[in-house]
C-alpha cells in the first residue's frame, strides 16, 4: 500500500533560520485535502493580513504537493511550506527537486528537513470514505413539528389537546383493557366500560378510560404568582413537585374522579397519561383501583413482508449516528478544548489511521440542544440599569464560536441541529428550528439540517442520495417500490423528561424508565400543557406516538443511560445523552444493530466522575 504524508517547512528569512517539519493526517473523503490550518494562512500564522499561495503540479501523482505561505509584513518574514510526498521516499529528494529549486528559499532547507515520530507519518494512501446515509421523507405517522399557518392561532384554550389527546388514544386502551382483563369475572359477569366516569355505579366491578390528573399540593399555581408580594423575590424552582399529599383522579368530558388503592404506587403517573383504570366505587365516593393498563407500543415501520428485519452485518460495514447534546458555547466554556476534540474526531483529523476509519463510519451528527450557554446577568448600577433597560451584555462570539464549529463539520458529514431550553428559541413546545442565516457558513451546505423539538428524522442505512433519487425514479416509473432498511429517529432536546421526573418520587424511579414509559402511554410529552409549556394546539395533539421509532434520543440528562425495549416484534433503542460541556461524551447507535458505544473526550482536571463510561 502506497503510505503518504504531509510536510510543513518554516523558514524564517535571516541568517540564523530555525526549520520546523510536521507530519500531519489526511482528512477523510478528500485524497488532496491538505488540512485547513495548512492551507489557510490567517490559521496557520494566527494573523490577519496572510497571503496563501497554493502550487500544484499538473500530474496528479506527482511525488510531492507545495502549498505556499507568505507573512508579507512580519519581520523576520517567515514563510511556510506544506509539502506531499511518500513515505518511501526521502524528503530531502522531494524538496531538491527541480520544480521545488525555483523556490530560493528552499535551497538551504535541506540539511535541517526531519520527521516527528514514525507512528504519525503511517497514513494510508487512500482516504476513508465516509460511509452514506440518506434522509427519507416524513410521513403522516411521523409528522412535521413546524408550526404551519393553520396552527399559529393562540385564541384557542388548551383544554382542546386534552379532548384530543383522550379522543384519539380511547380506542387503543380499550382495546388494550379488554385483552388484558378478559379473565377477570366478579361473580358471573366480566367487567363493563362505563363510557363516562361519573356514570360509575357504587360497588360494582367495571372499568373506565380517561386522562390523568395530579392534584399535587407543590405544583406551581400561577394564581399564588399573581398573588405573591413582587417586592419580595420569588423562590427557585422546585426540582421535585412530588409529595406524600398528592391525589391522583382521573377525568374525561363529563367530570372526574379520585382513585386510591394499593395498584398506584407500583406505577409512574404524570399529568396528560391516557389510562384505563379497573376497579369499583367505594362508599366514600373514591374509585378503588384494581389494576391499571396503558395504549401500550404503537406499532413500527414493517419490510416487504411484513415483518422487522434481523439486520445482521459486518462492523466494518455498520453505519453509525453520532449524538451530541449541551455544548454550552458560551463566552468562556470550559469545553472549548473538549469539543475541538470532538470536531477533529468526527472529520477524521485527530488520532491515528484505526480513528480515522472509525469516523468514517459516523454517517452523520445530531445536536440535541442547548448548544449556546444561556446569557448570564451581570453587576449593574441600579441606575445604570433603569437607563439601558436591559440586565445582560450581549456577545455574538458564543453564536460565531458554534457557527465555526459547525463549519468544520459540515465540511464533512451531514448534521442535524435541534434549539434546546437554554438556546435563542422560543420556550414553549416545539421549538421552531434555527434561522439559518444566524449559523453562517455552514446553513449553505445543503446536508446541514435545522431542526425542530422535538423531530422526527427517518433514514435509509447504507443509502446515498444519489441512490435514493434513482431509486424514487425507477419507482415511480415501474409502479413499485423497492424497500430497503428504514430507521426512524425521534430526538428531543430533554425538557419533556425532564419535567416528567418532578412527578415521580426517585428512587425508585429513573430517566431511563420514565422515557421506557412514554413508549407504552403513546405520548412523549403528556405534562404538555399543564407544568410543561407548549402552542396551544385546537385540531391535533402532536406529542402522539403514532409511531414507534427505532431509535429515541432525549438530551441533557445528568447521565448516560441507554435500554433496549422491545414487545414483540417491535424493537426501540433509548439513548440518554449527557451534557457534553460537564461530561464530554459522544453516543454512537449502529443503525442496522441499535449497538450502542461511548466515546469520551477529556483533558486533564476536567473533573469526570470516575464512573463515568469511557
Amino acid at each position: 500500500m502506497k503510505l503518504m504524508a504531509y510536510a510543513r517547512v518554516s523558514k524564517v528569512a535571516n541568517r540564523h533560520s530555525q526549520h520546523e517539519i510536521t507530519v500531519v493526517k489526511r482528512c477523510i473523503l478528500d485524497k488532496r485535502k491538505v488540512p485547513d490550518g495548512l492551507t489557510d494562512g490567517k490559521r496557520s500564522n494566527g494573523k490577519r493580513g496572510c497571503a496563501s499561495v497554493r502550487s500544484e503540479s499538473e500530474d496528479r501523482d506527482a511525488d510531492a504537493i507545495v502549498t505556499h505561505h507568505e507573512t508579507p509584513n512580519s519581520r523576520p518574514r517567515r514563510v511556510d511550506f506544506v509539502v506531499e510526498f511518500p513515505l518511501s521516499q526521502n524528503p530531502s529528494e522531494v524538496v531538491s527537486k527541480s520544480w521545488m529549486q525555483q523556490t530560493p528559499c528552499m535551497i538551504n532547507l535541506l540539511p535541517s528537513i526531519h520527521l516527528l515520530t514514525e507512528s504519525n507519518r503511517l497514513v494510508p494512501s487512500e482516504a476513508p470514505v465516509r460511509l452514506p446515509t440518506t434522509v427519507l421523507p416524513l410521513t403522516d405517522k411521523t409528522p412535521s413539528f413546524i408550526i404551519d399557518k393553520k396552527n399559529k392561532s393562540f385564541r384557542h384554550q388548551y383544554a382542546n389537546i386534552y379532548f384530543v389527546r383522550l379522543r384519539a388514544l380511547r380506542g387503543f386502551v380499550e382495546k388494550e383493557a379488554r385483552k388484558r382483563w378478559k379473565d377477570v369475572k366478579d361473580t358471573t359477569e366480566f367487567p363493563k366500560l362505563v363510557p363516562r366516569v361519573l356514570d360509575v355505579v357504587k360497588g360494582e366491578l367495571c372499568f373506565v378510560v380517561g386522562t390523568i390528573y395530579m392534584d399535587m399540593p407543590l405544583k406551581p399555581n400561577v394564581l399564588e404568582d399573581v398573588a405573591r408580594d413582587h417586592s419580595i423575590p420569588a423562590p427557585p424552582p422546585r426540582t421535585k413537585i412530588w409529595s406524600e399529599d398528592d391525589n391522583v383522579m382521573v377525568e374525561d368530558e363529563s367530570g372526574r374522579i379520585l382513585l386510591v388503592g394499593e395498584p398506584l404506587k407500583k406505577v409512574q403517573l404524570v399529568t396528560g397519561i391516557i389510562v384505563g383504570v379497573l376497579g369499583m366505587e367505594n362508599s366514600s365516593g373514591e374509585f378503588s383501583v384494581v389494576d391499571l393498563c396503558f395504549a401500550g407500543f404503537a406499532p413500527q415501520e414493517e419490510s416487504d413482508d411484513g415483518e422487522r428485519m434481523d439486520v445482521d452485518v459486518a462492523e466494518s460495514q455498520q453505519e453509525y449516528l453520532a449524538t451530541i447534546s449541551g455544548l454550552d458555547i458560551g463566552p468562556s466554556s470550559a469545553a472549548d478544548a473538549q469539543i475541538q476534540m470532538m470536531v477533529e474526531y468526527l472529520t477524521g483529523e485527530g488520532g491515528g489511521p484505526d480513528n480515522q476509519v472509525a469516523a468514517s463510519q459516523i454517517s452523520r451528527l445530531i445536536i440535541a440542544g442547548n448548544s449556546l450557554a444561556p446569557i448570564a446577568g451581570t453587576d449593574i448600577d441600579d441606575d445604570v440599569r433603569r437607563r439601558r433597560r436591559d440586565n445582560t451584555s450581549f456577545s455574538p462570539h458564543p453564536t460565531l464560536n458554534l457557527s465555526a464549529h459547525l463549519l468544520d463539520l459540515a465540511h464533512s458529514m451531514p448534521i442535524h441541529i435541534l434549539p434546546g431550553a437554554s438556546d435563542p428559541s422560543g420556550t414553549i413546545l416545539p421549538q421552531q428550528p434555527f434561522p439559518r442565516a444566524m449559523l453562517g457558513t455552514a446553513s449553505t451546505y445543503s446536508s446541514f439540517n435545522c431542526e425542530t423539538n422535538p423531530a422526527y428524522i427517518r433514514l435509509a442505512p447504507g443509502v446515498s442520495d444519489k441512490t435514493a433519487a434513482d431509486e424514487a425514479e425507477a419507482s415511480t416509473s415501474k409502479g413499485a417500490s423497492s424497500k430497503s432498511l428504514t430507521r426512524t429517529v425521534l430526538a428531543v432536546s430533554g425538557q419533556t423528561l425532564d419535567d416528567m421526573f418532578k412527578y415521580v418520587p426517585s428512587p425508585p424511579a429513573t430517566r431511563i424508565g420514565l422515557a421506557e414509559a412514554t413508549l407504552r402511554w403513546r405520548h412523549m410529552a403528556p405534562t404538555a400543557p399543564d407544568t410543561l409549556w407548549c402552542h396551544p394546539f385546537f385540531t391535533t395533539d402532536p406529542f402522539i406516538l403514532v409511531q414507534t421509532p427505532d431509535i429515541y434520543i432525549i438530551g441533557n440528562q445528568p447521565k448516560f443511560a441507554t435500554r433496549l425495549v422491545t414487545d414483540g416484534t417491535r424493537r426501540c433503542r433509548i439513548v440518554l445523552v449527557p451534557s457534553f460541556a460537564e461530561t464530554g461524551i459522544l453516543v454512537l447507535v449502529g443503525l442496522r444493530t441499535l449497538d450502542v458505544k461511548v466515546i469520551r473526550f477529556a483533558v486533564k482536571g476536567m473533573g469526570i466522575p470516575e464512573n463515568s463510561p469511557a
